[in-house]
């Protein structure tokens, strides 16, 4: 489960259109009125001097010195193709040896990250666009080391495709069917839960082809009804609806049987690998080395509290343990997929020590040293150099509310590199000469230039300076962050919108946003911070309308070491809520704050909070919105719910306390929104706790979004859906 921000990932930053000073309107805060400039898909090339970027108008691929940060070339233009032509493309792929490109069109997604697309192969030198395939769409196309062969996945099986060859496609796989099996594709929970869309890989040398085989047939399959609609409109639903039927394996149920297959591409020799498995273990991930005889196999019991890697010929299929990382409670999913592997090395995130550390592995799994020490959690991993034995991260340091991107040497001297306040992110080339930083804070919409990594600032690349002119003559009110703490002794973090008039005399009613996941962090010093990411311009809406908006993450959440993020295990909710109610009760204590009008609204596990901190038993809450939350973690996908709280069967005691239970205790007036074609939270969540309500005698309010998903998005969908969340709350806390 995750985060909903924006839809398909766009930054739509708003404010109103017309004259400064006005009010924000939903309409701008919803549409793309103020967009703020980005990259687009940078990518370094392998020469080291140079980056490749998605051109402003979308209709080239252009080249980039990070030396000047200048451009240097074009590789790619729509209008300047030989053979196949096409209007426009949504992203590319380059070759290893980058004298080619796939370009990718036509994409149509299926879930968060899976999708099909049409792909064309582009020769950068010749300029020639020949298509991938014509017997149609693929999916994760995967270059060969040579850059001179393409393996993809079409309707569950893998395809080769040799340029050499005159692009002659073979199949490599037959057994793949729908609903059945799946071959080089995660099925829906390993693509949610461990974040991930390609299971298939190349060996160095390119003469084998490995990948992970998901047989789903015993998975449960859930059904959600499609109706017409509109935008888009379903035609052949008009009378009677469809259903969209798909293998969803909830908690405690059987989950696909995995496999890992090597594919000899000479003699076509199909070969199952030897790979020691739990029956119900998961393989999140198959990796590359730069060794044609030896493959990284990740593997994961269902507990999830041990991580293990294996290298894996794929010729003899022998697989041998490399590492086995065993922490208490479970292995967080994101310091498993910041794992690099290097020539030489593996670079292993751990929180073995209580905050998530680097740690250096050789090859054949002998640690050689720890990496990175400090009371603080390694937030992402940039690169290792072999070279001078120096390793390139972010970190949450300073503040669990910041990051900075930090290089150490391999004598332990650290050194940060990024000591502008805020949010730092990097984007570094190949031999670790230069890097691009991305910087934000909560009132400053992202900043790009290029240093050295010894300091000297190369370019420029984007201020955003017309958007920042925009919202400055706006006047709109700063983030202000805080701490307090709770009954219990614990400290915790928030941040406080006030009103651009704010009258420390007067009483102001309060509205709480928060997510609460484990791992999560909404309390940053980030352009990413708010309800909706966007700097907070919905926040900023509301606080228009007369409210003091407050956002605290509680126990459960990141940045602060294992203690912190892990104390939740179990139980979800308890402390969660336990810590939601602290804030309004801390909040009522503030002389400008009306106690008696405080309300509280998340989405996706930010709406499951929600239910649980207003039926938490002090009823502090007069209001709240609850849009696609779980309501019980029985419904919930094995992955994410047994990470943290094992199965139904092993903690019948943590599955009792949920909002379905909590029904009878339900405080303050109530929304609910949910999208009916949620393949993420399932519509039997909210359906199942509201007729718990209406048993209970409790009253509340329910919206729905036809055809709409987790995201609930599309046409008006966006406006509606923030338009009644706000209106709720004039109705009830003014």
């Amino acid at each position: 489960m995750k985060k909903i921000i924006v839809m398909c990932a766009a930054l739509f930053i708003a404010v109103s259109g017309a004259v400064c000073g006005e009010k924000l309107s939903l309409k701008d805060i919803t549409g793309k009125t103020y967009v703020a400039e980005r990259l687009s898909e940078v990518k370094p090339l392998a020469d080291g001097e140079s980056y490749a970027m998605i051109s402003k108008d979308g209709k080239k691929i252009v080249k980039y010195s990070y030396r000047t940060g200048r451009q240097s070339g074009v590789l790619f233009d729509v209008d300047n193709t030989v053979g196949e032509n096409i209007d426009g493309f949504d992203n590319y792929i380059m070759s290893p040896d980058g004298k080619r490109m796939l370009i990718q069109t036509k994409t149509k997604m299926i879930y968060r990250r899976s999708f099909t697309a049409t792909y064309y192969i582009y020769d950068i030198a010749e300029r020639t666009l020949e298509r991938l395939s014509d017997y149609g769409p693929q999916q994760v196309p995967v270059w060969s080391p040579d850059g001179l062969k393409v393996a993809f996945v079409r309707d569950n099986n893998i395809y080769l495709v040799k340029l050499l060859y005159g692009n002659a496609e073979s199949q490599v796989t037959k057994d793949g069917k729908r609903n059945e099996i799946i071959n080089g594709v995660p099925d829906w929970v390993n693509e949610e839960e461990f974040a991930f869309n390609t299971a298939l890989a190349f060996n160095a040398d390119g003469t084998m082809l490995c990948w992970i085989r998901y047989d789903e047939s015993a998975v449960p399959m859930f059904s959600l009804q499609t109706y017409k609609g509109l935008e888009p409109e379903n035609k052949e639903y008009d009378q009677y609806p469809g259903l969209y039927s798909y293998k969803y394996p909830k908690a405690g149920a059987v989950n696909s049987k995995v496999s890992v297959l090597s594919f000899d591409i000479q003699s076509r020799q199909t070969r199952t690998m030897q790979l020691p498995l739990d029956a119900d273990g998961y393989v999140p991930r198959i990796k590359s080395t730069a060794d044609a005889e030896r493959m990284i196999v990740y593997t994961m019991n269902r507990h999830q509290d041990k991580l293990r890697l294996y290298s894996a010929n794929p010729r003899s299929t022998v697989c041998k343990l490399l590492i086995e990382e065993s922490v208490p409670k479970y292995v967080k999913y994101e310091a498993m997929s910041e794992i690099k592997i290097t020539p030489a090395h593996i670079i292993l995130p751990s929180d073995r020590s209580g905050y998530t550390q680097l740690y250096l592995y050789s090859l054949n799994g002998q640690l050689q040293r720890r990496l990175t020490d400090g009371d603080f959690d390694v937030t992402a991993v940039y690169g290792y150099d072999e070279r001078t034995g120096a390793v390139y991260y972010q970190a949450a340091a300073k503040s669990p509310t910041d990051r900075e991107v930090y290089v150490t040497a391999k004598n332990g001297k650290t050194e940060c590199l990024t000591p502008r306040a805020g949010w730092n992110a990097a984007i570094f080339s190949t031999d670790f000469k230069y890097y691009i930083n991305q910087w934000s804070d909560c009132n400053t919409p992202y900043d790009y230039s290029i240093f050295t990594t010894s300091g000297k600032k190369v370019a420029s690349l984007i201020d955003n300076k017309p958007l920042n002119d925009k919202l400055a003559s706006c006047g709109l009110p700063a983030k202000e962050f805080f701490s307090f703490k709770t009954s219990e002794g614990v400290q915790l973090n928030g941040v406080m919108i006030k009103p651009a008039d704010f009258d420390a005399g007067k009483k102001y009613p309060v509205i709480m946003w928060q997510y609460s996941g484990p791992g999560s962090q909404q309390v940053v010093n980030s352009w990413n911070i708010g309800s909706m990411g966007n700097g907070a311009m919905f926040d900023q809406y509301l606080v228009q309308q007369g409210f003091i908006l407050v956002c605290v993450d509680g126990r459960g959440t990141g940045g602060r070491g294992s203690e912190f993020e892990k104390c939740t295990y179990l139980n979800l909710g308890q402390l969660e809520s336990k810590d939601q109610v602290e804030t309004a009760l801390y909040l009522g204590t503030l002389p400008y704050v009306d106690k008696d009008n405080i309300g509280i609204w998340g989405w996706s596990y930010g709406g499951f909070n929600t239910l649980m901190s207003m039926s938490e038993g002090r009823g502090v809450f007069k209001a709240g919105v609850a849009v696609a939350p779980p309501t019980s973690w029985k419904y919930y996908d094995t992955v994410y719910t047994e990470r943290y709280m094992r199965t139904p069967n092993e903690n019948p005691s943590g599955y009792g306390v949920c909002p379905i239970s909590r029904a009878a205790d339900l405080h303050g007036a109530l929304l609910i929104c949910q999208g009916l074609a949620d393949d993420n939270v399932h519509p039997q969540n909210v359906f199942e706790y509201t007729e718990a309500l209406v048993q209970a005698d409790k009253d509340f309010k329910m919206n729905v979004y036809t055809n709409r998903n987790h995201s609930i998005f599309g046409g008006n969908t966006r406006n509606h859906l923030f338009r009644q969340i706000t209106q709720f709350f004039v109705d009830n806390l003014k």
